[in-house]
């Protein structure tokens, strides 16, 4: 029943995109065959007509929209990044820092009718919220807000929210209504309004945030969007995918239901998640030219999103910015002398008996205000999370990543 509900959805696309000829030629073909030949029609014939695609923008950071203002030194000192605040807390809480370095968005829309919001998805949280008209923070003021009252949908679950900062908070309310993603329409999804938001938010590019980890992560115990997309039969398959172009800034997109093996040249490694919370995974060691540099005997790694570099312990981080020849600032930053890119070592993230490769042209950003910076970050956990690795988008720009959320497998495999 479940896969019939989308074969009729998928059809219903088929016929919004296509001509009439095309349509009835798919419904031919879907009466000769099993379900399992239409699973291939649609991705051969359709390019996953049948999967749900949403593009991913490349926007401006906040580091260097501040540097580009002169700002970035004040900025950094007066809202510090800590990466990993947000994994260090209890379930069903969602503490949050400034990230200054997120640079990708994705448009969805909520409300009847549609109001649309620009997005991180985030695999590292699991709620969706955006700004509320109630907000009267100068953070809501330069972003879109969304308006209850002109949804005929919307209802209020009467239901205080709030997400700490580690420089702030959003506090706001739970309601529900149809939220619209790459053209699917997710019924009575719980999301947040928020009322008031952390001053560093104002800098963002997006207007909110919507998470892809695990339900037991969602603060008041709220159901995530990609929950409830299989839940209600309008995916094929639960799990997503999320692909980021090495060097463009078009062609990045998340595809909930599925894959693009356009995207790779070689099979997915399926990973075991090993903590159903996050996207957390066993990393086997981490090397530069064969030998181990950090994770030496094994240690955890999660894959997130919401995370723009590859975040790790003080020394390891230290260690790893010694040997490809970086400088070490106060800020526990990599700082390079820009001709030598060209020269620096790939470094290797062995994970489940296979490497991932991540070159300089990879790791290594250039700043016309700041010089060349290493893409590597220390957590300044302070105990927490000891040993933890995030792998954001430094990692993910080289390497496709399919998040399986029925099996609780995250897949890999090196760009194409």
């Amino acid at each position: 029943m479940i896969r019939r509900r989308w074969y009729t959805a998928c059809l219903a696309r088929i016929k919004a995109k296509g001509s009439t000829a095309d349509f009835q030629q798919v419904k031919v073909v879907i009466r000769a065959f099993t379900m399992k030949a239409v699973v291939i029609l649609c991705a051969m014939l359709a390019l996953s007509e049948c999967l749900v695609r949403v593009p991913l923008f490349k926007m401006k950071t906040i580091r260097e929209t501040m540097q580009e203002k002169g700002l970035w030194e004040e900025f950094r000192k007066k809202y510090p990044s800590n990466p990993m605040a947000k994994f260090s807390s209890e379930p069903g809480t969602e503490p949050m820092t400034n990230n200054a370095d997120l640079s990708y968005f994705g448009v969805i829309s909520i409300g009847t009718p549609p109001q649309s919001f620009k997005v991180v998805f985030d695999t590292g949280s699991a709620n969706l919220w955006v700004p509320s008209i109630y907000c009267n923070s100068a953070a809501c003021g330069n972003h879109q807000k969304f308006d209850p009252t002109k949804s005929t949908t919307f209802v209020n679950e009467g239901t205080s929210l709030s997400i700490q900062y580690g420089t702030g908070s959003m506090t706001g309310f739970l309601g529900s209504d149809t939220v619209e993603v790459g053209g699917i329409q997710v019924l009575n999804q719980v999301f947040g309004l928020s009322q008031t938001e952390a001053q560093f938010m104002y800098y963002m590019q997006a207007d909110g945030i919507l998470g892809l980890a695990y339900a037991s992560e969602a603060v008041d115990g709220v159901l995530p969007v990609f929950n409830n997309m299989v839940q209600q039969s309008l995916v094929p398959n639960s799990y997503f995918s999320v692909y980021l172009s090495r060097n463009s800034e078009s062609g990045n997109e998340v595809i909930f239901g599925g894959y693009d093996p356009s995207h790779i040249n070689s099979q997915l490694n399926w990973i075991p998640v090993s903590s159903q919370a996050y996207w957390q995974i066993s990393m086997d060691s981490i090397t530069i030219n064969g030998n181990v540099v950090a994770c030496n005997g094994g240690c955890q790694a999660i894959v997130d999103t919401g995370t723009a570099l590859i975040v790790g312990p003080d020394s390891d981080i230290s260690n790893i910015n010694n040997i490809v020849g970086a400088t070490s600032s106060n800020n526990g930053e990599g700082t390079v002398d820009c001709s030598s890119i060209g020269s620096m070592p790939n470094i290797s993230f062995s994970i489940h008996g296979i490497s991932y490769s991540v070159p300089p042209s990879a790791y290594v950003s250039q700043s016309q205000y700041y010089g060349c910076t290493t893409g590597f970050e220390n957590s300044f956990s302070n105990g927490i999370g000891t040993g933890l690795w995030i792998l954001g988008d430094v990692f993910i720009r080289e390497n496709y990543v399919v998040f399986d959320l029925g099996g609780n497998y995250v897949g890999l495999a090196p760009l194409a």
